[in-house]
C-alpha cells in the first residue's frame, strides 16, 4: 500500500481549465484551494511557462480594485500552491518577483487540444476527413463545461469568453465535416439547437441550412434564411452575409451539386501530387543517437506552431546529409502534406540561392510521366542528374543526394543547370 502511494506521488501534475480548474497526480485529484488560489493558478498556467509580474497577478486576479495587502495575498496563495504540489513543487518558481508555472508537453489540456486541432488541420489538408472529424471530436471531449468554472477575476473572465469561443468554433469545424461526411440527418438537431442559442452566429445558420436542404427539407432550409434576414434587419439593420446568400440562392435554383456530400462530388481537372521527394535513407544507419533524438524531437513538437530552421554543421564527409535524411524519414508522418530535399549547391562555382533551391519544390506537381531508360540515356551527360540512393559499382560512390554523375549511373534523367 505503501508503495503504491510512493509511486503515485512520483506521476507527474496534470492541469485541466477547459471545465474547472484543477490539478491532477495520476487519477488522484489535487487540491487547488480557494477561488483565489485558483484564479492564481489560471493566470499562470494560461501564460505557457512565461513569468508573470506580481503588478501583472494582481490586475488578473482584482482588477481596478486590489486589496490593501494585495502582495502579500500572492505570496500565500503561491506558498499554499507549492505545498499542495509537493513533491513536485518545483513546478511553481518563484523569478524576478514574479511566479511562472512550468509543466511537461501535454500537461494542460489546452496544449492537448492544440495539438489535435493541428493534426485535425492537416488531416483535412490532406484529404482523411474521417480521420480529421475524429480528432476534433477527441479536442472537444476535453471541455468539461464552462471554461474556468467558479474561478473569479477578470483575467478568468476574458480567458473564459476566449476558451468558449474557441470550442463553439470547433463546434462548427466538426459540424462541417459531419455535413462532408454525408451525416446531415443527424447534426439537424443539434444544430438546431446550437441556432436557438446563438442566433446571430450566420455560420451555423449557413450549416442548418445546408444539412435541412441535403436532408429533402426545402421549404425548412429557405425558412432559416428568411429568419435570419429578417432577425439581422430587425436587430442590427444588416443584410446576411454574402456566403449565406448565395448558398439561399443555390438552394432556390436546386443546385445538384449542393445536394451532395463533398466525398461524393466527382473533382473536377486534373489531379496533383503532393512533394514526396526525400531520397532513400540508409537502412543500417548508426550512431549519432543524441543528435537524431533532437532533432526528431523539434520536428515531433513544432505541430501547429513556427519552427526555427534547424541546421546540422561539420566537415565535408563525416555525414550531414545521411543525418539529415535518416531523421526527415523518421519524422514524414508529422507532415503529411510534403517532404522535399533541394541542394544550395555549396561548394560549386554557382551557387542557389535558398529561395530559388526550394520553390519549385514547395508548389504541388501534376502528375510525371517516366521515361525510357533510352530517352534517358540520351540526354546530355552535362545535364543529366543522379537520383541514385544506394552504392553504384561503377563508381563505388554512395548517391545520398541528387547529384551530377556523367559515368555510372544507368537511368539519369534531364535537368536544367
Amino acid at each position: 500500500m505503501a508503495g503504491e502511494k510512493e509511486r503515485a506521488q512520483e506521476q507527474p501534475l496534470r492541469f485541466t481549465v477547459l471545465g474547472p480548474v484543477r490539478a491532477w497526480r495520476g487519477e488522484e485529484q489535487v487540491s487547488t484551494g480557494s477561488p483565489q488560489q485558483r484564479a492564481l493558478l489560471t493566470a499562470l498556467l494560461l501564460r505557457g511557462g512565461r513569468t508573470a509580474t506580481a503588478p501583472e497577478l494582481i490586475d488578473a486576479l482584482w482588477g481596478d480594485d486590489p486589496p490593501d495587502a494585495a502582495i502579500a495575498a500572492l505570496r500565500t496563495y503561491a506558498s499554499r500552491l507549492r505545498k499542495a504540489f509537493t513533491p513536485q513543487s518545483d513546478v511553481l518558481v518563484s523569478e524576478s518577483g514574479g511566479y511562472a508555472v512550468q509543466v511537461g508537453l501535454g500537461a494542460l489540456d489546452t496544449d492537448v487540444a492544440e495539438r489535435l486541432v493541428a493534426e485535425a488541420e492537416k488531416a483535412r489538408h490532406s484529404g482523411d476527413r474521417p480521420r480529421a472529424h475524429e480528432l476534433i471530436g477527441q479536442a472537444l471531449g476535453l471541455w468539461d463545461g464552462e471554461p474556468l468554472a467558479g474561478v473569479p477575476g477578470p483575467y478568468a473572465v476574458t480567458q473564459r469568453a476566449r476558451l468558449s469561443e474557441w470550442h463553439l468554433v470547433l463546434t462548427e469545424t466538426r459540424l462541417d465535416l459531419d455535413l462532408e461526411l454525408g451525416h446531415h440527418t443527424e447534426v439537424v438537431s443539434e444544430l438546431t439547437a446550437l441556432t436557438a442559442a446563438h442566433p446571430l452566429r450566420e455560420r451555423l445558420r449557413e450549416l442548418l441550412m445546408l444539412a435541412l436542404y441535403r436532408s429533402g427539407r426545402q421549404a425548412e432550409a429557405l425558412a432559416v434564411y428568411n429568419d435570419t434576414r429578417r432577425l439581422l434587419a430587425e436587430d442590427l439593420g444588416v443584410d446576411p452575409c454574402p456566403e449565406l446568400s448565395e448558398l439561399h440562392q443555390r438552394i432556390l435554383q436546386a443546385d445538384a451539386e449542393l445536394a451532395a456530400p463533398v466525398d461524393d462530388r466527382a473533382h473536377a481537372g486534373p489531379s496533383f501530387v503532393r512533394p514526396a521527394q526525400l531520397p532513400a535513407t540508409v537502412a543500417d544507419f548508426t550512431g549519432r543517437v543524441a543528435f537524431v533524438d533532437e532533432l526528431s524531437e523539434q520536428l515531433a513538437t513544432a505541430e501547429g506552431r513556427v519552427m526555427a530552421v534547424s541546421a546540422v554543421a561539420g566537415i565535408g564527409g563525416v555525414g550531414k546529409t545521411t543525418l539529415a535524411v535518416h531523421v526527415a524519414h523518421a519524422a514524414r508522418h508529422q507532415f503529411p502534406t510534403a517532404s522535399s530535399t533541394s541542394t544550395f549547391r555549396g561548394r560549386a562555382r554557382y551557387r542557389r540561392s535558398p529561395t530559388r533551391s526550394w520553390a519549385p519544390s514547395c508548389a504541388p506537381s501534376a502528375p510525371r510521366t517516366t521515361r525510357s531508360p533510352r530517352a534517358s540515356r540520351s540526354a546530355p551527360r552535362s545535364t543529366a542528374r543522379c537520383w541514385t540512393a544506394a552504392r553504384c559499382s561503377p563508381c563505388s560512390t554512395t548517391h545520398a543526394t541528387p547529384h551530377r554523375c556523367g559515368r555510372c549511373c544507368p537511368v539519369r534523367r534531364a535537368a536544367p543547370r
